[in-house]
């Protein structure tokens, strides 16, 4: 079984490739992989629909069929 990939812009991955070997990393995939979790760390876990239904009346984006 293969691993997911990506494709990268080669001018990209250079400063990947630079920044992660500054900042100490043992690879360039490391970096990008504790970029990704950080990312999802600070997203936080998906809503569900009916949680985002929730959010949306609450904030008055759903009308129900209300006349405006």
């Amino acid at each position: 079984m293969s691993k997911p990939t990506i494709d990268v812009d080669k001018d990209l991955w250079a400063k990947v490739q630079a920044h992660s070997e500054a900042a100490g990393y043992s690879s360039p995939q490391e970096f990008v992989l504790h970029l990704i979790e950080q990312a999802l760390a600070q997203a936080g876990e998906p809503d569900s629909e009916e949680e985002a239904g929730r959010k949306l009346h609450g904030i008055g984006y759903l009308d129900f069929g209300r006349d405006i």
